[in-house]
């Protein structure tokens, strides 16, 4: 039958009819559907394209093979975009973070991987851009992208997460993105970074390497020797494709569980060293300070975290059944569990893991549970390989205080009204 035989024999046919015709007799109305809509006796706007009419976009062929050389994603999905604030006094150094609640799994589209730039996001040419190794080494050497694309390569997926995710002092904001969409997840392709210092032959003494990024604020970092001969990479390609321009193209550092910034992006040179820099980003930032007026220094590890994405503020949920899902990561490994209270903590359920469970990586999990339409909270706590259990807000506080900036990985509760509406459970006081 060709389609517009169909398409006519369709137009013949309202949903009123097809009802008539006692359709509902296939299992009855409760048996179609759990959550979704029952065929609907009364006309609704749009009806025109629902079942069992043909819709108007099978009447006619779609767009031809090519039409879009890079291809997008629909139309319809075109609100779900990087979260930023729109208030900044400037966006050279700012921060633009990934949309957790609308994402599915655990890779991170590149287009919507969250951004923090110091200095801008500097346009390469990668047929000008070397990068450097010397210092403590018996053979200083300058590479190409193409020497640096000779090395055997490795696969890897690995999150990256900003140090200030969020600050101390800003638990309060509406929505998952708001508050720790500073986290991302990839598959990167590249050479270990051990595999170079190897060409080059670091000399005894060498304990950290600093890496010096190409852009506009020479953002510069001291990493631990110990890191970069274990499993740190220089990487030049992220899910399938090379880097994006904002996440370092053509070349970055990665160090699978550290602080982002610790990532360096376009990375243009490798000191080897005997001391580390105590350059202005491990020095007046990226410090945690303490309530006594001390800092921690070089911290870091990302620890064990989590958060529920859906429901997650801003969202609406009916009563009935509904699935908690969410994030978990931890820089010191894997995941092991996540337990999800639905009644503000007084009791938890551990959730589904989704396999597979990759160190230093993002996990999904999963919960289903039936809401009974009475207000509540809900919260997930993770926990990783090490046992080290993500601690409460009021838990992290005792000990770290609200001076810091950084490294706080504490439980987002969210409340949920007899509405149904979602809304961040901290309060500011």
């Amino acid at each position: 039958m060709k389609r517009g035989s169909r398409a006519e024999t369709a137009k013949s046919s309202t949903r009123r009819q097809f009802l008539a015709a006692g359709s509902l007799a296939v299992g009855g109305a409760a048996a179609l559907v759990a959550s979704g809509e029952v065929l609907a006796a009364k006309p609704v706007a749009g009806a025109e394209n629902l079942p069992p009419n043909v819709p108007e976009w099978m009447k006619a062929p779609g767009a031809d093979v090519g039409s879009e050389p890079y291809g997008q994603p629909s139309k319809f999905e075109k609100a779900i975009v990087r979260n930023m604030r729109k208030d900044a006094k400037q966006y050279t150094s700012f921060w633009s973070g990934s949309p957790l609640e609308d994402l599915e799994g655990t890779i991170t589209p590149n287009g919507l991987f969250y951004e923090r730039h110091h200095g801008g996001i500097p346009e390469i040419d990668p047929a000008q851009h070397r990068l450097m190794v010397h210092g403590l080494v018996e053979t200083p050497m300058v590479f190409t992208m193409e020497d640096v694309r000779r090395f055997p390569a490795q696969s890897r997926t690995h999150f990256i997460e900003c140090a200030g995710n969020p600050p101390f002092t800003r638990i309060y904001a509406d929505k998952a993105s708001s508050l720790v969409g500073l986290v991302s997840c990839a598959e990167w392709v590249g050479v270990p970074l051990k595999t170079v210092l190897e060409q080059v032959s670091i000399k005894p003494g060498a304990k950290w390497v600093i890496a010096e990024g190409a852009d506009a604020a020479a953002l510069t970092r001291s990493i631990p020797i110990e890191k970069c001969l274990d499993d740190a990479m220089l990487v030049y390609g992220q899910n399938g494709e090379a880097l994006r321009p904002a996440q370092g193209y053509p070349l970055r550092v990665l160090l699978p569980g550290f602080e982002g910034n610790m990532n360096v992006k376009w990375v243009r040179r490798l000191h080897v060293t005997a001391e580390p820099a105590y350059s202005r980003e491990e020095t007046s930032k990226y410090t945690d300070s303490m309530p006594d007026g001390t800092a921690r220094k070089f911290t870091f590890v990302m620890e064990c975290k989590s958060i529920i994405t859906r429901p997650s503020g801003t969202q609406k949920i009916k009563q009935g059944f509904n699935e908690i899902s969410g994030l978990a990561w931890t820089g010191r490994g894997k995941i092991v569990k996540v337990d999800v209270s639905t009644d503000g903590g007084k009791s938890w359920q551990e959730a589904k893991l989704q396999e597979p469970v990759l160190t230093r990586a993002l996990t999904r999990f999963r919960l289903p549970w039936t809401w009974d339409g009475t207000p509540t909270t809900i919260v997930s706590r993770a926990t990783d390989e090490t046992g080290y259990v993500q601690p409460s807000f009021e838990e992290l506080k005792a000990v770290r205080g609200v001076n810091g900036v950084y490294h706080n990985n504490a439980m987002q509760p969210w409340k949920i009204a007899e509405s149904g509406e979602v809304s961040n459970a901290h309060v500011k006081a």
